[in-house]
């Protein structure tokens, strides 16, 4: 296969049709558009909208309970277009129904088949068998991390992955899978590697997205061509774990080499990477990340918390002195660099203590966006066993007086960038009550989750990088103006 988009027969009213609907992280994004790429070379014609397509394809997120309740919500509402419009199938495939398979497709009859990671291969195959009627049985879960081995030995000799598809590479063992773009925006996201090798007490993602694999740096690289080739001006680099790429592949340091290369490629403006572990962020990345041209400084920390007793319970690691002098190295290399966290409040255990020991850290760090989440059990965890649970009022209390301090802090942060330069790469040029509404991201802005740059008296088009000044904020949001 070519990096193209495979060329469907003339009479595309005679294909079956499919919609995806993605729920979740950008690394299900991801999947999506190499679901959509195998499904197009497999005879499907893709189209927008779930009340046009014959059946609708439903990639859910298994994260956290709000984030399921919405996956069975989208899968129900899918449904319901059975009664009402042109749709024949509705499936699920993404993490939930990895994570519960035969569970989920029992309690969710309305869904005609839930698919695991394992049907992606042949899911063209497996639509077109379910739309025609035929029964599939649902997977039975199991922990993926015993499925691939992770040494750099066993990964050479026995590792399969034609999973990790690039567009356009054509390996020795033959054709990967075509990615075809679900999203004609300027940012794209792009895989660095599968699962986690890591053993939070309170996280389930390693159980069924499995052990850590990283992707070669030529599938990266290719990839990063082939998306800057279809008009993608910066590619966001998303992993369950980016600090631990390359270890299998027997370099550790592997992208402090890989982020220069993916800079110089043509047609990019901008390489960002996603989810650092802050106790294996090493100071060789943290300067290749501060200071490479192209790369965005831009540190997405997964701190979880400040405390080291709750800490060493979540089976990380860490304390308020180690967490500050790693921003302080990241900023004395840039002084405007972006870093953005997650916290969990009410853990199991958690003092007061504990409690005002986030709170200070929270004060010192000045990071520009921080998420909090209220502890909840999630199936198969270890933390779910844990003695020490606070009430689901206490929990909710403390993650209200959290947010509320961090909602203060944030704006405050980007308060002090009043002033500064900042490059913003336009991804939205609309009618707005005043004109045209020209909305980008700076440099330590995140996609989706970081805030938003809007240009004032700006005529730039989308996919412009406009090198503006900050003059007014707005919670996360900055307003600037356009510099000559």
């Amino acid at each position: 296969m070519t990096a193209e988009t495979p060329t469907a027969p003339a009479a595309t009213e005679s294909l079956l049709s499919v919609a995806l609907v993605t729920l979740g992280c950008a690394r299900n994004e991801v999947d999506s558009e190499e679901l959509a790429g195998r499904l197009e070379a497999g005879g499907f014609r893709l189209v927008d909208d779930a009340e046009d397509a014959d059946t609708v394809v439903v990639n859910t997120c298994g994260f956290v309970e709000a984030a399921k309740k919405d996956s069975v919500d989208t899968l129900l509402e899918a449904a319901d277009l059975k009664e009402t419009g042109r749709t024949q199938a509705v499936v699920a495939v993404g993490c939930l129904a990895e994570r519960y398979g035969k569970d989920l497709a029992a309690s969710l009859p309305e869904a005609d088949a839930v698919l695991g990671f394992d049907d992606y291969p042949d899911i063209a195959a497996r639509l077109r068998s379910i739309v025609a009627g035929e029964a599939h049985h649902p997977h039975t879960p199991q922990d993926r991390r015993r499925l691939l081995p992770i040494t750099p030995v066993d990964r050479a000799t026995s590792i399969d992955d034609d999973f990790l598809s690039v567009p356009g590479h054509t390996p020795a063992s033959g054709p990967r899978a075509v990615r075809r773009r679900l999203d004609g925006g300027p940012m794209a996201p792009l895989k660095l590697a599968s699962g986690c090798d890591r053993r939070c007490s309170f996280c389930a993602i390693p159980a069924f997205r499995g052990s850590f694999v990283s992707r070669r740096p030529s599938d990266v690289l290719g990839e990063a061509v082939w998306l800057a080739g279809q008009g993608v001006k910066e590619v966001f680099l998303v992993s369950e774990n980016s600090t631990s790429y390359g270890k299998d592949l027997g370099d550790l340091r592997l992208l402090e080499t890989l982020l220069p290369e993916l800079a110089a490629v043509d047609g990019l403006e901008r390489v960002r990477v996603s989810y650092l572990q802050p106790a294996e962020t090493r100071p060789g990345l943290v300067e290749a990340i501060a200071t490479t041209p192209g790369v965005a400084p831009y540190f997405d920390l997964s701190f979880q918390h400040a405390s080291a007793t709750v800490l060493r319970r979540m089976r990380r690691f860490g304390d308020p002195e180690s967490f500050l002098a790693l921003l302080a190295r990241i900023r004395e290399l840039d002084p405007t660099a972006g870093v953005r966290s997650n916290v969990i409040v009410g853990f199991p255990g958690e003092t007061e203590d504990d409690l005002q020991t986030l709170c200070d850290f929270l004060v010192e760090a000045r990071l520009d966006v921080t998420g909090v989440f209220g502890y909840s059990d999630e199936d198969g965890t270890e933390a779910a066993s844990y003695d020490g649970k606070l009430d689901d009022d206490e929990v909710r209390a403390r993650t209200e007086h959290v947010t509320a301090l961090v909602e203060e802090l944030v704006s405050q942060r980007a308060e002090e960038r009043i002033g500064e330069t900042v490059s913003v790469l336009v991804e939205s040029v609309e009618d707005g009550e005043d004109g045209i509404e020209v909305r980008g991201r700076a440099a330590h802005q995140g996609p989706e989750v970081d805030g938003d740059t809007y240009l004032i008296g700006c005529t730039a088009s989308l996919g412009d990088l406009v090198t503006a000044e900050v003059v007014a904020s707005e919670g996360a949001d900055l307003h600037a103006k356009e510099l000559p």
